[in-house]
């Protein structure tokens, strides 16, 4: 389409050309293009959205078994409806209160010792300048997230156990053995130790990545200004990975509770139940174990409340600290 304008005496100055909207265009015509740009993208989603979707959202509807007596040879339909008796059961059981009690300690200690232990690593990674060393430093660290629950107990009960490498050198230099595998008043540290052991390399590859973002020229401007090695840290590294730290300090204290099954079940015999005992295995030993489904259906919709008020509120202190946290309210 040409617009032509004429001017006062009668001369015509140069056309203007506009171009015709697209016909048939809009937000709809744009959201398929992207969608038929990046199908390739979306195909290699779907596997984990359909994981998250069939064991994570649809399996929420069990948790109507935390109202019924659930037999299952009735199934859903059959089984006697309940109402809020298995939760007034919960409250007035000790053996849940005992697991709750070993939960929040075992997660508190895995929050002060666990969770900055991966920053820590990251940090040390990011200094070392060579990087030969530096990869061949991460492919150690990372090893041990590959190996299997059993195989790291079995490792800790070879090196820490009555008849360990330990006990064996302290009785060579005629000095008294040390109790930790099986000690509960050792328990709590040893599980963490674990934990940091297997799982600290893995957990800082998000770290290490937010560190690769940090612009090397505020190093260097901090430098100039005889800043050390310590205050660059305070007042560049930390400031601009803190949106990181918080999303995942976040994302931990909604998994507060949920400290883990393999770990502590393979070793709750090893100290016996009252300080073995946590909730996840609180709710296998009470379900599957015992038959009483309804009751560990209960114990295990509890701790979901718990971890969703917990997140709700930790994500709303993020916000009040100037982090967008998980979502924005």
């Amino acid at each position: 389409m040409t617009r032509v304008r004429r001017g006062a005496g009668g001369t015509s100055p140069p056309t203007e050309k506009t171009q015709d909207p697209p016909a048939g265009g809009g937000p709809r015509t744009g959201r398929l293009q992207r969608i038929r740009a990046d199908r390739v993208l979306l195909l290699l989603a779907v596997p984990g959205l359909l994981y998250f979707l069939v064991f994570h959202y649809g399996a929420l509807s069990g948790n109507v078994l935390a109202f019924q007596d659930y037999i299952p040879f009735l199934g859903v339909s059959g089984s006697e409806w309940v109402g809020l008796s298995h939760f007034e059961r919960m409250f007035g059981d000790p053996a849940f209160w005992n697991a709750v009690k070993n939960t929040l300690i075992i997660a508190a200690l895995q929050l002060v010792f666990f969770f900055p232990a991966p920053l820590a690593l990251a940090l040390l990674l990011h200094s070392i300048v060579g990087d030969t060393l530096r990869r061949f430093v991460q492919s150690v660290v990372y090893l041990p997230h590959f190996l299997s629950w059993v195989i790291v107990i079995a490792l800790f009960q070879q090196m820490l156990g009555g008849a360990g490498v330990v006990n064996g050198w302290l009785s060579d230099l005629g000095a008294g053995q040390i109790s930790i595998i099986g000690n509960p008043d050792a328990y709590g540290p040893l599980v963490v130790a674990q934990l940091i052991w297997k799982e600290c390399g893995w957990a800082t590859i998000i770290f290490l990545a937010a560190l690769s973002q940090v612009d090397e020229q505020q190093y260097e401007a901090a430098a100039l200004d005889g800043a050390g090695w310590g205050r660059r840290l305070w007042h560049v590294t930390l400031p601009a990975i803190r949106p990181v730290i918080v999303l995942l300090l976040v994302l931990r204290l909604g998994e507060f509770l949920s400290i883990g099954f393999e770990q502590f079940f393979l070793q709750r015999q090893s100290v016996g139940p009252e300080t073995g005992e946590v909730l996840e295995t609180f709710v296998y030993f009470t379900g599957f174990a015992g038959g009483d489904f309804g009751y560990a259906a209960a114990v295990g919709l509890f701790k979901g409340v718990i971890g969703v008020v917990l997140i709700y509120t930790a994500n709303k202190v993020a916000h009040r600290l100037g982090e967008q946290g998980v979502y924005k309210a």
